[in-house]
């Protein structure tokens, strides 16, 4: 057996704890679940999302299509405007 150190902050460690004890688990054996997970799946466990919600990968395409969108795109006066606009279409 080796040990690891973590550092974190307090109440996020409270709160796995408490969330973990309800599994019937502690904090040593969800680590280790975790590593051997790393192990197996040659790569974290569970995919990382960004705070929006997406892939860090999704989140950079989509901010470079809202700078393409903001440098050539049309603007409209009005919801009317476009509304004609999409018609001619």
């Amino acid at each position: 057996m080796t040990t690891i150190q973590v550092r974190t902050n307090e109440k996020t460690k409270k709160a796995a704890q408490r969330v973990l004890a309800n599994l019937g688990l502690d904090l040593s054996s969800a680590i280790n679940i975790y590593l051997v997970q790393i192990v197996q799946k040659n790569g974290i466990p569970f995919q990382i999302l960004t705070e929006n919600g997406m892939t860090p990968t999704e989140e950079a395409e989509l901010l470079k299509d809202i700078a393409w969108t903001k440098k050539h795109g049309k603007r409209y006066a009005s919801a009317r405007a476009l509304h004609e606009a999409i018609l001619k279409e």
